[in-house]
């Protein structure tokens, strides 16, 4: 159909604008409707109104909205996946934004490649939860690695990094893609890979969607297991926490199939404290068991094994324990459960529903903080913060596990912590109780900023995951020496700086 535009440019300029159309196959919303779509983010933090929102059937669409953009003086176009984003990032106020899940089902293919490595091509608006139970019902097969959550979508993902706990084994989720479809900041709709337009592959790659939209990705595979042995211990000393952690994530032969950990208050909060430890429902944490040294936060190592229906239950036994029987936590405080692989990997879905029952998912606001911290000082890290500044929790979950650099290919726009292989990520997924008043939120916001100028001013070797800055500063601080590629890049595949305004790194030019 032929979708007139005129009315955002008229919109968008006093003077009346261009007046022009688009041909798309998909469909235009705008004025309140656009709105409510795309005003706001998980975050719930910000509000915007996009002039419009475009729901496309598929590349062509998105390569025609792009460049009637550029038509323009000063219209911006953000992708919009499951808007999961935090502060801002894929809005664009007064411009276009792409709801990509319109074309969720545009990819679907698996197939082995020439090394015969499985793969599956993929929407990038389609959700890892859709893609998880499809590849392990139909074809008995998996994606290598995650995040925690899965209501994500691909394309948003890979425009980030993408991590959870099997990251130290895998590296993130832009490890683990061999080819892209990608609209450009250009309009133009290229595919690319590490030998065909390797450029905008690896830039795309954690880009922040600064360099282009994924439309497809080619995703690896692997046989999924059937079962997972899932288990928790705890640990009173944070030196002791990492020492395992670390052992485990380095074992160059056997280790877990998953390694992550969580800082939790050393009490009775039932968001936070020792009741969010236990696995099984018929558990209880003895808290009888703690060393009287402890301090006022307990740290928690999770590690998940991987097994099919056929095996023995004694040579799954027997696996685990010669792993856990090299860690030093405390005795008597191992939690495990077994459960379905899919039922592991979805298992923040619990959260989810637990969170929505309470309107603390969709309505309240989510003033998260992510950071990837290096193992040179993330003891300081620990002191200042965990065991000051967030010492009586977040309302949410306080993530921090270890990966290894030689994971990740720096060839991609993801940065990473200076020194060392290792490095940790840290998130305080802060979740505010709904209908509280604004400065509770204010005041998490401004905890989150404090943290991230102590990290600066007491030079902590660390980078945000998921950025979100205000001035240029800070993004050239942020991407150090890698800054003047950044912005080679940018001038190469979004010279006008089109996309991704949320962003807040460039400024859109005439």
């Amino acid at each position: 159909m032929i979708a007139y535009i005129e009315p955002f440019f008229r919109d968008n300029d006093p003077d009346g604008g261009l007046s022009m159309s688009i041909d798309i196959k998909g469909t235009i919303i705008c004025g309140g409707a656009a709105v409510e779509i795309a005003g706001k983010d998980f975050g719930g933090m910000n509000s915007v109104k996009p002039l419009a929102v475009v729901r496309p059937t598929g590349p062509e669409d998105i390569s025609r909205a792009v460049k009637a953009a550029l038509l323009s003086d000063s219209l911006t176009v953000a992708a919009r996946g499951n808007g999961h984003s935090i502060n801002g990032q894929a809005m664009s106020e007064g411009g276009v934004v792409i709801d990509m899940r319109s074309t969720e089902e545009n990819h679907f293919q698996v197939g082995i490649s020439g090394d015969g490595a499985p793969f599956a091509d993929v929407s990038g608006g389609a959700l890892w939860e859709d893609i998880l139970k499809r590849c392990v019902s139909e074809y008995s097969l998996a994606p290598r690695s995650w995040t925690d959550y899965l209501g994500l979508t691909v394309g948003g993902t890979l425009s980030n990094a993408g991590v959870s706990g099997q990251t130290f084994r895998y590296g993130p989720q832009t490890e683990n893609v061999t080819e892209l479809d990608v609209v450009t900041g250009k309009g133009d709709a290229v595919s690319c890979s590490p030998t065909e337009n390797s450029d905008l592959f690896f830039s795309v790659l954690g880009g922040l969607g600064q360099f282009g939209i994924i439309t497809r990705a080619r995703i690896l595979l692997q046989p999924a297991p059937d079962m997972v042995r899932w288990i928790r211990v705890v640990y009173a000393e944070f030196d002791e926490f990492t020492r395992d952690a670390e052992w485990l994530v380095s074992q160059e032969g056997e280790s877990f199939d998953y390694v992550e950990g969580f800082v939790f208050v050393n009490g009775e909060d039932s968001i936070n404290g020792w009741p969010t430890v236990p696995l099984d429902p018929e558990d209880w944490f003895d808290s009888d068991r703690i060393p009287r040294s402890a301090g006022s936060v307990l740290y928690c190592l999770e590690v998940a094994l991987h097994y099919r229906d056929s095996d023995r239950k004694s040579t799954v036994d027997t696996r685990a324990e010669r792993l856990i029987g090299r860690l030093g936590f405390i005795e008597g405080l191992r939690f495990e459960i077994d459960v379905t692989y899919v039922e592991f990997i979805l298992r923040v879905n619990r959260s989810e529903a637990a969170a929505k029952a309470k309107g603390t998912w969709d309505e309240a606001p989510h003033p998260w903080l992510n950071l990837f911290v290096s193992k040179r000082d993330i003891s300081k890290f620990d002191r200042t913060v965990f065991k000051e500044l967030v010492s009586d929790g977040v309302g949410g979950p306080m993530l921090v596990y270890p990966m290894l650099r030689s994971r990740w290919d720096n060839r991609t726009s993801v940065v990473l912590p200076e020194e060392g292989d290792i490095f940790y990520i840290v998130a305080l997924l802060r979740f505010v109780p709904p209908h509280r008043k604004p400065y509770l939120v204010e005041k998490s916001v401004i905890q989150n900023r404090e943290i991230v100028h102590w990290c600066v001013s007491n030079g902590i070797d660390f980078k945000l995951y998921l950025p979100h800055y205000k001035s240029q500063e800070d993004w050239f601080r942020h991407f150090g020496n890698r800054w003047s590629r950044f912005v080679d890049r940018k001038s190469r595949f979004d010279p006008r700086a089109i996309l991704s305004p949320g962003q807040k790194i460039f400024k859109r030019t005439p």
